[in-house]
């Protein structure tokens, strides 16, 4: 079970956002990732826990900052409950979207085991929900998927396999490459793995 911690900061002009100290790890249903978030003075500012199912689908999400809450899971598309921070004005939301997004890494780990794409095949193209903070805000996305190359890098506990995506939005056009070993991301706009206490699990 890893456990460790992700330095978060704005891709654009690198201000730090705060830390996100997680840990994660396969389990009976698939895998789960739980964390807690702070702010760059090292306040609570929120925590995310996700699980997926054997096939890489959200099957159960929730999400905390700012006193916002959001509750998910693929159910026709994604379905979700965000809460105002009274309690008094629950919202629902629906879309025929293949699974969620957001700030933290676990979402790059879940949409790699969701894919499951092969190293050089074409783009894939995925609608995801994005949740936003502050307020946990959903926004729906599109992006393209592709595996751009998977490489095996020698280690005191064995070989490490890197595979390096290419991400694109495609409302903007902007790509950018993600590494994942794993279930860890090692490198992506905005994520620096900060502290890892022990290597990688292997997601099948």
């Amino acid at each position: 079970m890893p456990r460790g911690r992700y330095a978060l900061y704005d891709p654009h002009d690198h201000t730090p956002l705060g830390e996100e100290h997680f840990h994660c790890a396969p389990g009976p249903s698939g895998w789960r990732y739980v964390a807690q978030t702070t702010t760059p003075s090292g306040d609570h500012a929120g925590s995310v826990d996700l699980t997926l199912d054997a096939l890489g689908r959200p099957l159960r999400l929730e999400l905390h900052a700012a006193s916002w809450q959001v509750r998910g899971a693929a159910l026709e598309g994604v379905t979700w409950v965000r809460t105002d921070p009274t309690g008094e004005h629950a919202t629902e939301g629906n879309v025929p979207a293949h699974a969620f997004t957001g700030a933290s890494p676990a979402f790059y780990v879940a949409l790699s085991r969701l894919l499951r794409l092969p190293p050089g095949a074409p783009a894939t193209r995925v609608r995801l929900v994005a949740f936003t903070a502050p307020v946990l805000a959903p926004r729906t996305l599109d992006q393209s998927w592709a595996l751009v190359n998977r490489t095996a890098h020698a280690t005191d506990n064995g070989p490490l396999t890197v595979d390096e995506y290419q991400v694109g939005d495609l409302d903007t056009g902007e790509q950018h490459p993600v590494h994942l070993a794993g279930d860890i991301v090692l490198a992506a706009p905005g994520i620096e793995l900060e502290d890892l206490d022990s290597p990688p699990s292997t997601l099948t």
